[in-house]
């Protein structure tokens, strides 16, 4: 980590949500939780909603033009297009969503069975078979949503509370590597930032002398297919 990193330790992303129907009639993206990292939307354009399964149930929030809203670990969402829907995305632990923090709602078979859940999120190497392949991973995800949501309307978490633990066991191994990359990004900028402080209250302003603008350059190329539509990522360290 250097002083230079996004404020917070956070990623950013441009998102496009998809603008096709799931086999609901819905149009978005594919819902997912998050285990660790806090995500938040900045809408800069369109209508839509967000659609949530959290701590108290199930709900729709509307977003347009303006709104902001964010999630902590565990609340299960999806993006929801209802006209041209586009998101500024910034998402906590920069590093740590891209190193697997997320779990698609596949139906419990899938998302229990690491040989099946891999294959079922997959993209594929193939370019002109990624379109196709992420729609089929957002309607999979879709019809394990709809049962998880039918279920906790009704006051029965039995099926949340199995997800959680399927998903948990999911990215265990992976998740090793997860205490690293917060201590590596968010907070060594924390401390960096608490040292800044100390130093000013005792007197000293050295640091000042260092200061630069620095710069985020977009990815290149066509958007890539996310969760929740095509993503045009940020490269946010240390272009001066």
């Amino acid at each position: 980590m250097t002083a230079s990193s996004f404020p917070g330790g956070t990623s950013l992303s441009h998102l496009d949500v998809y603008a096709d129907a799931a086999p609901d009639g819905i149009c978005g993206g594919s819902p997912h939780m998050h285990l660790v990292s806090t995500e938040a939307y900045v809408v800069i354009s369109g209508e839509g909603a967000l659609q949530t399964i959290d701590a108290d149930g199930f709900r729709e929030t509307p977003l347009s033009a303006g709104s902001v809203v964010w999630f902590t670990p565990g609340t299960i969402h999806r993006a929801v297009n209802r006209g041209d829907l586009r998101v500024v995305v910034l998402m906590s632990n920069a590093g740590l969503p891209e190193a697997g923090d997320a779990v698609l709602t596949f139906p419990a078979e899938v998302v229990g069975e690491p040989d099946a859940y891999a294959a079922a999120v997959s993209l594929g190497g193939d370019d002109g078979e990624r379109a196709a392949r992420a729609r089929r991973r957002r309607d999979l995800a879709v019809t394990g949503f709809e049962t998880l949501r039918d279920a906790v309307v009704a006051g029965d978490r039995t099926a949340l509370d199995a997800f959680h633990a399927a998903a948990a066991a999911l990215v265990h191994d992976r998740a090793q590597a997860w205490p690293d990359l917060v201590r590596e990004r968010p907070l060594a900028q924390a401390e960096h930032s608490l040292a800044l402080a100390e130093a000013v209250a005792s007197g000293s302003a050295a640091h000042l002398a260092e200061a630069r603008v620095h710069r985020a350059v977009p990815s290149v190329g066509e958007r890539g297919f996310g969760m929740c539509g095509r993503l045009r990522t940020y490269d946010v360290n240390d272009e001066t």
